[in-house]
């Protein structure tokens, strides 16, 4: 069958190639972990998003290859059909829709008990991203463990469903550890940055009932302005108000939830936060960038202001359930906004090439593969 991979180490080695179709009774990560007897399950893949962790495997940036291989299929987002289940599967039938968790357990504590996201270990399993191959394919297997079903009337927006389970987990992590101010009601969130994961943390956050606003470069009207908007936030271009200018409009922030990539805004954000906030880091940015602060102001600040800096990657399966949930309620609350952010589809593995090209487009937000259906 087809799958689109790349070579580890290799810039811009992203292709085609044939792989074996898998079976029910095959162990799709040996080097990890085993699926328990009857407990497999094979997906027809029907979609894979793909994002700017994709673009920087292709960019040999980060990514290895499972052991004793020399290639590493690509694809962490997922959404296909069940065809076919082990005889211990209960929870999953033929014909049902899923998304698959990334990350798959070490040997750590944290990874004994389904915390994998967590895990304490240098060395991580990522499907799609390090040492496991990922979804990029026709057909693939996985234990049933790390399926997670999706309604049938959300299948338009189940390639959402990793994304969503990224902004899910970042702003349970924050109220969670705000537990420990006992009272924590925060009133007004910045949300930083207007990508998929800025537009569906805008939307995620609203229906918690923040007042939000959304920042990005570029001024309005766009389309990304125009969805944080039917959200229900207020759309703000920072090359025209800055996000100080804003808080001297409007007050600071209770919570800020960054997911801009620019290491600078991550450390910006620091100086406008209100006392007893949270900031959460979902960027992940590489290379070297330095960045002049007042290095005392802010300590003092944060350790006089109670102030809580949380980074959040991955999730796992209850994240990728708060996530599903959040789309659901927030395709009833904002009917039809958020499919708005499936800007760009592939029409199929053969055009693998038009994939990167795409990531490379600032005014695309989600690109995915239609690989069937």
């Amino acid at each position: 069958m087809k799958a689109v991979a790349v070579l580890p180490g290799k810039p811009n080695s992203v292709h085609l190639r044939e792989i074996p179709e898998p079976r029910l009774t095959d162990q799709p990560h040996p080097h990890v972990c085993t699926i328990p007897e009857g407990r497999a399950v094979r997906v027809r893949a029907l979609q894979v998003g793909v994002d700017a962790t994709d673009r920087e495997i292709n960019e040999a940036l980060y990514g290895n290859a499972p052991p004793g291989g020399d290639f590493l299929v690509i694809g962490h987002e997922s959404f296909g059909q069940v065809v076919e289940v082990g005889d211990r599967v209960t929870e999953l039938v033929p014909g049902d829709f899923v998304s698959c968790t990334v990350r798959r357990p070490g040997g750590s504590l944290f990874d004994l008990i389904g915390r994998n996201d967590v895990t304490s270990e240098e060395t991580y399993y990522e499907r799609g991203i390090n040492l496991c191959h990922g979804f990029m394919t026709e057909y693939f297997v996985d234990d049933a463990e790390y399926m997670v079903k999706v309604p049938r009337e959300l299948r338009h927006l189940g390639v959402l469903a990793e994304p969503a389970s990224v902004c899910a987990k970042a702003i349970d992590q924050a109220y969670l550890a705000q537990q420990r101010l006992q009272v924590w009601e925060p009133k007004r969130a910045f949300v930083l940055g207007a990508g998929q994961i800025g537009l569906l943390a805008t939307m995620m956050l609203k229906l918690r009932g923040l007042e939000v606003f959304t920042l990005a470069t570029r001024p309005g009207p766009h389309l990304k302005s125009k969805i944080a908007e039917a959200y229900g936030a207020t759309y703000v271009g920072t090359k025209q108000t800055s996000m100080a200018d804003l808080v001297k409009q409007v007050g600071k922030p209770d919570l800020i939830f960054e997911a801009t990539g620019n290491a600078e805004v991550c450390f910006r954000a620091m100086e406008v936060l209100a006392h007893n906030g949270a900031l959460v880091w979902t960027s992940i940015t590489g290379g070297q960038y330095d960045v002049t602060l007042d290095a005392a102001k802010i300590n003092l600040e944060w350790v006089l202001g109670n102030k809580l800096l949380v980074s959040s990657v991955n999730g796992n399966r209850r994240h990728f359930e708060m996530g599903i949930q959040a789309l659901s309620v927030g395709e009833h609350t904002y009917p039809g906004v958020t499919g708005r952010i499936l800007t760009n589809r592939v029409a199929g593995l053969d055009r693998y090439q038009d994939i990167m090209p795409l990531l490379e487009d600032k005014e695309s937000l989600k690109v995915y593969v239609n690989i069937a259906g």
